[in-house]
């Protein structure tokens, strides 16, 4: 799964950061380009020079012990992740 999904976003408060567990959604790796993804929902990030596409309907709880190593920040898209997972929690 690592090929497909190489890296993940940890969506998770840090107000929950007492639990064992965190949510986290994959980035995918995609041959679609920007404009051919529904940009709300699956919006497209750059990491370490590939282009990955956010995939909020598989977020996920993850053991936090198997996320090791901070690869980048996206934190600045904030606006773009939340977004995305709105329209899978509402549809809207």
């Amino acid at each position: 799964m690592r090929d497909q999904y190489p890296f993940v976003v940890d969506v998770q408060s840090n107000l929950l950061g007492g639990l064992a567990t965190r949510m986290v959604v994959p980035l995918a790796v995609t041959a679609l380009t920007a404009k051919e993804l529904p940009r709300r929902l699956c919006p497209v990030f750059t990491v370490r020079r590939k282009s990955l596409m956010l995939v909020p309907f598989e977020a996920a709880p993850l053991d936090k012990r198997l996320l090791k190593t901070e690869v980048s920040s996206i934190r600045d898209r904030a606006g773009e992740i939340v977004a995305a997972m709105d329209a899978v929690m509402s549809g809207i």
